[in-house]
């Protein structure tokens, strides 16, 4: 195994998780146990082989378990890694303002963004219900007693209907394009935009929206 040979926390840790492909795995994992094919398809441009290592080294390190049916997922000591993740994910909001054509996005991910985004309850955080409509799939976004939470399906009264492709959708959702910019990317919005700036994105004061 390679190791920064450093005594350092930080050093410490990326000898465990600094490996290509493995904040990833961790990130499939979050949302409880996977089998290695649901792994496989969550993670698209990952070897067989690749994927099989970083499983068997995480084990190794105690951040993964396999459970009685096989599939795989976090030690209580791993799910620690949740905030860092998500953090990471905030850091990187400016990398995500446009995304690359040769990226993949699969609609799952979508739960890990808006949890990113709008982690942690906010008592200055507005009650608003926001519908996505993209890829032939419909989701609810809804910020009740300053807390945000994501589920499928339709809402009964949304507040705004997003509808459109998935990234730009994402995108203006999170705040890193305004309407102008959503509206060329072909996305339609239902009900006022600025609305969306009273969801209050954790560590800022406002959206973009307008």
């Amino acid at each position: 195994m390679r190791t920064y040979k450093q005594f350092c926390g930080l050093a410490r840790a990326l000898d465990v998780v600094g490996e290509r492909w493995t904040l990833l795995i961790v990130r499939e994992l979050l949302g409880g146990p996977k089998g290695y094919n649901q792994l496989l398809d969550g993670l698209p441009g990952i070897a067989t082989n690749l994927l099989a290592d970083r499983l068997r080294s995480l084990a190794d390190d105690g951040v993964l378990t396999r459970v009685d049916d096989g599939r795989y997922e976090l030690t209580a000591w791993g799910d620690e890694l949740r905030e860092t993740v998500y953090a990471l994910g905030r850091w990187a909001g400016p990398l995500m303002a446009r995304p690359r054509e040769e990226d993949h996005f699969q609609l799952s991910w979508l739960h890990h963004m808006v949890i990113a985004r709008f982690d942690g309850r906010d008592p200055d955080r507005a009650d608003l219900t926001v519908e996505l409509c993209t890829d032939g799939e419909v989701f609810t976004v809804e910020s009740l007693d300053g807390r945000v939470r994501l589920t499928e399906g339709r809402a009964p009264d949304p507040d705004i209907i997003l509808t459109g492709p998935t990234e730009p959708v994402v995108a203006y959702l999170l705040g890193r394009i305004d309407a102008n910019d959503a509206h060329v990317a072909g996305v339609s919005i239902r009900g006022s935009g600025r609305k969306l700036t009273g969801l209050r994105p954790r560590g800022e004061s406002a959206h973009r929206h307008r």
